[in-house]
C-alpha cells in the first residue's frame, strides 16, 4: 500500500495535467467538477449536489453561486416536476467545459504518447474498477456516460437562459 499511496500522491501533483494555474481561461477545480456531474447526470438540486460529493450544502451552495454568477450555469424548473428548482449548465459552461477536457485530454495524450493502445486501456481499466472501489465504499456512485441509464452530454439549449439570482 505505501507504493500506492504515494504514486497516487505524485499523480495529483503532477502540473502537465491540471495547468489551470497558468490559464486564467481554466475552470476552477471545483467548477469543473460540478459541471462534469451535471453534464453527466443532468439537471441537479444543490442538495443532490451535496449528496453526490458528500460535501455540506451551504458549501455546494457558494460553489454554485460561483457558477451562476459566471454565468456557466442557470437555475431551471425541476424537469421531472419537483418543487426544487435544479441546476443546469447554460452554454457557456458546455463550451468551457468541453475545452477543459479537450485540454486534459491533450496533456493525457502527450503523458501516454510512447504507450500501446493495449497499455492505455489497461491503465483506463484499473483506474475504473479503483474509483468504482472508493464509490463504493463511499456510497456515492458516479454516473457514467457509457452506463445505461447515465444522460449523454448536456447540450442546453442556447437560446433562452432562466437565470435567477445567485443563491445566497
Amino acid at each position: 500500500m505505501e507504493k500506492l499511496e504515494r504514486e497516487l500522491m505524485l499523480l495529483t501533483r503532477h502540473q502537465v495535467l491540471a495547468r489551470r494555474e497558468r490559464d486564467p481561461e481554466r475552470l476552477e477545480r471545483s467548477a469543473y467538477l460540478l459541471l462534469s456531474r451535471i453534464d453527466t447526470q443532468g439537471p441537479m438540486s444543490i442538495g443532490q449536489l451535496a449528496e453526490a460529493f458528500g460535501l455540506d450544502t451551504s458549501t455546494v451552495n457558494r460553489q454554485t453561486a460561483a457558477l451562476l454568477r459566471c454565468g456557466l450555469a442557470e437555475r431551471v424548473a425541476d424537469p421531472d416536476g419537483g418543487m426544487a428548482r435544479k441546476l443546469r449548465i447554460t452554454a457557456e459552461g458546455g463550451h468551457r467545459l468541453a475545452g477543459d477536457r479537450e485540454v486534459n485530454r491533450s496533456c493525457l495524450a502527450r503523458v501516454v504518447a510512447d504507450w500501446s493502445p493495449a497499455e492505455v486501456r489497461e491503465l483506463e481499466d484499473v483506474l475504473v474498477r479503483l474509483n468504482r472501489s472508493a464509490e463504493a465504499l463511499e456510497g456515492r456512485h458516479w454516473p457514467r456516460p457509457e452506463e445505461d441509464g447515465a444522460r449523454a452530454a448536456c447540450h442546453p439549449p442556447r437560446a433562452s437562459r432562466e437565470t435567477a439570482a445567485p443563491a445566497p
